[in-house]
């Protein structure tokens, strides 16, 4: 059922990181084995294709289940290691299936603001959703924040015709779960995300600024 997704890893995904002169740093705070969680800003629909195609191990991202209502779409996106998640609920289907994925070993991409962002100028960094932190939690895995630069710049309002800027892509140390032992489960997972959205803006500024 992979061999499509590995098949375009290793071609279009290569071109596709090429036109946009795609650099990663701080590849050593992603774990080399076992489950993950991988959390990054969101800006453009640039985001996850490129860390799809340039993260070090194969990940299976989340996207909206609005996706997977078309057919094409839909049996595309299951063959590159995607499933869905009715956003704005508690999805319970889509919950268990990112913890039996990384309890598993396999890494999850997860983009905790929800949706894409709306930026001016300069991308800024929103409001975290809290599934990321109760997803780790949940499966005892860590969170590597990933920081992405350029991308809202590929397409931005009023532009008709794509642009190719320069993406820099930057991984954090990661967040782990058991860091956070104080108050109850509401208290210690939203310490978690603060956390994990903060380190987030900082690999985004590390990455701007490289």
């Amino acid at each position: 059922m992979w061999r499509l997704a590995r098949f375009l890893r290793a071609t279009i995904g290569k071109l596709l990181l090429a036109a946009y002169r795609t650099r990663f740093e701080g590849a050593e705070n992603v774990p080399a084995e076992g489950g993950f969680i991988l959390a990054g800003n969101h800006v453009s629909y640039l985001d996850p294709a490129l860390l799809w195609c340039g993260v070090p191990r194969e990940t299976h991202f989340i996207a909206k289940q609005e996706l997977f209502d078309t057919a094409v779409v839909g049996w595309f996106l299951r063959r590159v290691w995607a499933f869905p998640i009715h956003r704005g609920t508690a999805d319970r289907e889509a919950i268990q299936r990112a913890t039996d994925l990384l309890k598993h070993g396999e890494p999850v991409g997860i983009f905790p603001e929800g949706t894409r962002q709306t930026p001016g100028v300069s991308a800024e960094v929103g409001e975290g959703h809290s599934g990321v932190a109760f997803i780790a939690m949940r499966a005892g895995v860590p969170v590597v924040p990933v920081g992405i630069s350029g991308t809202e710049k590929a397409l931005p309002r009023g532009a008709k015709i794509p642009r190719f800027p320069r993406v820099k892509v930057r991984y954090g140390p990661a967040v782990h779960p058991e860091e956070f032992v104080e108050g109850g489960r509401k208290e210690r997972t939203e310490a978690m995300t603060a956390e994990i959205m903060r380190r987030i803006s900082t690999a985004r500024s590390a990455a701007e600024e490289a």
